[in-house]
């Protein structure tokens, strides 16, 4: 039976031998469930069978149109699932196994990879022009399907302990260690005070991240009061709703005049990114993990130059097995809960409607889990 030939995906109802249901980029903004066939493993690979993804903003980005990748691609980059089938010449793992990979996907050979910078992976074949390591749902079909191929699983393939439940790591595969990471970068030293702009998934891990650092003093900011409620679980000490306050005064405020150490912009947008350099202190750094979908101008009313001693610096969710296994023990060691930032369930058959709330923010949505 060719694809092309199948009925419409029956709701409720399993897909034909040999296919699997998917969430499929089809043209701008417009995303499908289609019925596609179930991947084969190769030499070298296996193929997950998924039981839990989420949508992340990325995919959004990418429905928008903001960022371009082929029609009729499998979307998703957030997963945990179990091994299904397993190709020749990869060892040490047996169907059935529930396991995970970081959203980026790195090959573990070549430049980048062996610089230390997995995010930025060209693959084996050392292709400079390659988007880098992210490759779930941007240049190969990802995670929004009930089987999909792990890229370079002798690097990535990460396994989940059994005392862990799919919700308590579903989301270190990127928003967990993206914003981690964001703090990670800024080189948040002990006492240090943290702004977080924007508390939507990456910047409530952020705020998690500047509490694992040792930040003493973490301001999140955002205009929505169900997401600063969560920013209080997540670790902040304080809220600032700015519909209600001006937040650059209050951050003097707070800092005795000196400004923040570290501002961390987590929305990709261009009053975020400036109210960064508002309030940052003399030597201080702006760590930008926002995805920006427009032209991003430095203000130079706002810019310090030379003068400022200030420190941009920006974050792509690091990749590979042992980034995972690292935020794992963190999570086994109840030193992180994301959990609290999953406010709503779908099933595979209702991901448009997934994807609508998502997109437009509805019924306070933070993160989706979609299961199968």
């Amino acid at each position: 039976m060719r694809i092309e030939e199948l009925d419409a995906v029956k709701k409720g109802k399993p897909a034909p031998e040999g296919y699997m249901k998917a969430a499929v980029f089809s043209e701008v903004g417009k995303i499908e469930l289609q019925y596609k066939s179930i991947p084969k493993a190769g030499p070298g690979e296996i193929v997950i069978k998924t039981t839990s993804t989420t949508i992340c903003g990325t995919d959004i980005h990418i429905l928008l149109g903001e960022h371009p990748v082929e029609e009729n691609r499998t979307l998703g980059h957030e997963h945990v699932g179990i091994v299904y089938e397993i190709g020749e010449g990869v060892e040490g793992i047996q169907i059935g196994e529930r396991v995970m990979c970081g959203s980026c996907t790195p090959c573990g050979s070549c430049y980048y990879c062996q610089k230390n910078l997995p995010s930025q992976c060209v693959g084996p074949e050392g292709n400079f022009e390659t988007p880098g390591g992210w490759r779930l749902g941007n240049t190969i079909d990802g995670t929004h399907a009930e089987y999909f191929k792990m890229p370079f699983p002798k690097y990535n393939l990460t396994r989940i302990p059994n005392s862990l439940s799919d919700d308590q790591v579903l989301l270190l595969t990127d928003i967990g260690s993206t914003g981690i990471a964001a703090a990670e970068n800024a080189e948040i030293q002990i006492g240090d005070i943290v702004v977080v702009f924007a508390c939507g998934p990456v910047g409530l891990c952020a705020i998690a991240g500047a509490r694992l650092k040792g930040a003493s003093l973490i301001v999140g900011v955002d205009g929505n009061p169900d997401r600063l409620r969560i920013a209080k679980e997540m670790g902040a000490d304080i809220t600032l709703n700015f519909n209600k306050v001006n937040v650059v005064e209050e951050i003097f405020r707070f800092s005795q005049g000196r400004g923040a150490d570290v501002a961390i912009e987590a929305l990709g947008k261009q009053e975020t990114f400036q109210n960064c350099l508002k309030v940052i202190r003399r030597g201080g750094c702006i760590s930008s993990v926002g995805v920006y979908s427009g032209h991003l101008q430095i203000p130079i009313e706002n810019f310090a130059g030379g003068m400022g001693d200030h420190r941009i610096i920006t974050t792509l969710c690091p990749g590979g097995r042992e980034r995972m296994n690292q935020l794992i023990s963190l999570v086994s060691g109840n030193r992180i809960n994301l959990t609290p930032m999953i406010t709503h369930r779908f099933h595979i058959d209702e991901v448009v409607e997934a994807y609508e709330i998502f997109e437009h923010a509805k019924d306070n949505v933070i993160k989706i889990v979609i299961n199968f």
